[in-house]
Parts: C-alpha cells; structure tokens; sequence
C-alpha cells in the first residue's frame, strides 16, 4: 500500500463480529477465560486491548516497522525507552529538544546515574568523539522544537550501527506523512500522538514504533510491568486521527510554507526558522529527508529582540489561539521561553538560541488569508 492507503487501511480488520468499519472502543478491563490461561488473545487491558491492539497496527504500518505501542502520553514513551538503560550508561541527544524531554532527562534519569551528552548533532565528529563503551542511545528530534534544527538520520544511523548503539528519533513535528525514521536506518521512532496523529486537540498520547520485533516485544513487557498504556477512549481517537493525518499534514505544510514566506519579509520580524525557506540553513537535507513538505511548525523571532514585543503579539492574535501543544487542525501560538521551554534553565536556553523574544506557530488547516491576516493585525 501506499502512504495515503495505509493510514485508512494499513494493519486494520473490520471487526470480525459485527462488520464495524472502526474498531469499537472496548471498555472493559478484563476478558473471559474458557479454561485458565486459556483466552482469545486478551486477559487484562494493561496487557493488551482490542481498541489499543487496532492502534498499534496502524501505527506500525504508517512508520513500516515491527512493533507500535500507544502509551499515555509522549512523555511515557520515552521513560519506556530510558528503562532500558543501567546506572554508568550513557546517551547522546541533541542540544535542543523538548523542555519535557530535557526535564525528565537532566531532572530523574540523571539522578539515577545515567549520563546525557548534549550536543550539535549536526557535527559528526563531536558526536562520534563522544561515544564510548558505555553509550548505549542516542536520541534526537528533527526537526527539533523550537528551533527547528534538523539532523541527517542516515548519517546518524550508519555511526550507531558500527558502535551497536540503539537510536531513536522524535518524530513528532514531521509526522510519518513526511519523513520515516526506521526506514532511514533509526531503530526506534516516538510521537507525541497528541499532535498530529491524533490531530484535533482533544487527546494526550504517545506511542513507539519499533524495527526488530524482539526489542518491541522487551519494550512492551516494560510497558506492560510498569502500566503507562492508552485507554481504549484515547486509542480510538488516535486511530480516528491517523485516518486524516495525510489530508491534514498537506494543508498544514501549505501554510506553513506561506506563514514562513509572509514572515521572512515582514520589516518587524528577524529570524524565521522553517525548514521549507531556502535561507534555513538545512534546506536541502530537508528536501531529501522529508520528502513531501516541510510541516506546520514555524519559530520566529523579532528585530528588537524583545521579549515585550513577544508578548503584545500573541497576546493580540485573534485567529491563532495563545495555548500549549502543537498539531490540531486549530492555529496555535506559544512562547516557548515561558511555556513550553520554561523547564530548561534560562543559560541552557540562551546557549541554544532560545530567546525570549522567540515564538513558535503551530500553523493549523484554516485559510490562510485568515492566519496572514491575523498575523498582520498582530504586528501592527
């Protein structure tokens, strides 16, 4: 199947009782046994439920890999990856990534005696001067939030496989629609599922995508031991979601790319960073990374430098609304120094480019003359 098919069918049955085209939402904890240990497949949700189950198949499809698990969040994804590390490992992640990630790296796994290397993962020579015995994951965004860097995962990927190091790569901000990790040689791929997959602002989730069955099967029973698994309310949405993410993901890349334009010859603003402008300085590893747009995200900063000029302006739009997240059909704007980014100390963010005077549009499917016009009126 191609993208656009998969997303509607990929991994999915009509269910076999009824002929329901969308899985039901199973609200049941528990399932019935005809003799003990002996089962249709279903013993207990925290292990597996069928709507969680239909999820997971279509997430495995749209990033073609072996194992999809849905979590309940983003961030529980990711400390289902970290629970494979010991005290004295270490990992490479790159400078800039989600304040939430960063936080639950810096603030609990390091204090467990695990040791993180931030770093410009796109110097392939720092980044393999800092891998030794004990590396044992490397972790990146890309593009990242909300700088929007990117990193070369082929490369990535060819250095972590001479050195027998895992690989994962947040996926988030460009979606399987645009860019596929694993197939680019990345072992693991997570999602905040709250974003675009789920894609209307209305569910908090995260799921993993994972190459090699055998280590799908270890993150699950970590996933299963330690119980941070999507009730079938919240799988039933996602999956609902996925269903549109290619016809949503194209308009947002649309307007985006002419968000971007309109900002970049804007007198008032300075720094536009989207990775659809040919001034990104990675425009072309994005052209060949992400194949068929470059997303919906855009960070902007302003010729003053001020973080009041910032503030006047998100606190006077009208279309986009001033909120957390990213990824509904809804246009969204944040500042990520006081928001999103708050939990990384303010000379970690001065360090990376995360200014006060930073904001980051999440840039929704509405017409775009509306969101220009929202924008100019805000400028002003």
């Amino acid at each position: 199947m191609k993208f656009n098919t998969k997303v509607i069918h990929g991994g999915q049955h009509h269910d076999p009782s009824t002929g329901a085209v969308m899985p039901p939402i199973y609200h049941t904890s528990t399932f019935a046994q005809t003799s003990p240990g002996v089962h249709t497949g279903y013993e207990y949700s925290r292990a597996d439920n069928p709507t969680r189950t239909a999820l997971e198949h279509a997430l495995e499809s749209i990033e073609n890999g072996a194992r999809g698990l849905a979590f309940s969040s983003g961030l529980a994804a990711i400390d289902c990856v970290l629970r494979l590390l010991k005290p004295n490992d270490e990992v490479i992640a790159m400078d800039d990534l989600y304040g939430g990630t960063y936080r639950l790296f810096t603030r609990f796994y390091q204090d467990l005696g695990i040791k993180f290397h931030f770093i410009n993962m796109n110097d392939l020579e720092l980044f393999q001067s800092k891998i030794n015995a004990n590396t044992k994951l490397v972790w990146i965004e890309t593009p990242t939030n909300p700088l929007m860097k990117l990193a070369d995962i082929e490369a990535i990927a060819k250095i972590t496989k001479q050195n027998n190091i895992l690989f994962a790569v947040d996926n988030t901000f460009a979606t399987p629609y645009l860019q596929k990790p694993l197939d680019l040689g990345a072992d693991i791929v997570m999602h905040s599922a709250t974003k675009y997959l789920g894609g209307h602002s209305d569910v908090i989730a995260g799921a993993l995508v994972i190459k090699d069955e055998e280590l799908g099967k270890q993150l699950h029973f970590t996933q299963f031991a330690t119980g941070a698994t999507l009730g079938p309310q919240e799988s039933f949405l996602v999956l609902r979601g996925i269903k549109t993410l290619h016809l949503r993901v194209e308009r947002h890349c649309l307007n985006g790319q002419k968000v971007a334009e309109y900002l970049e010859q804007h007198p008032l603003i300075d720094q536009v960073l989207y990775p659809g402008l040919p001034s990104h300085p990675q425009h072309d590893l994005a052209k060949k990374q992400m194949s068929k747009g470059f997303g919906g995200m855009v960070s902007f900063t302003f010729k003053t430098g001020a973080k009041a000029d910032a503030i006047k302006f998100l606190e006077n739009l009208k279309v986009f609304t001033l909120a957390e997240s990213l990824g509904g059909v809804e246009s969204l704007a944040n500042h990520p120094a006081l928001m999103t980014h708050a939990s990384i100390p303010a000379e970690k963010r001065a360090e990376i480019g995360v200014t006060d005077d930073m904001v980051r549009l999440s840039v929704g499917v509405e017409d775009i003359e509306d969101l220009i016009a929202d924008i100019e009126q805000a400028l002003k």
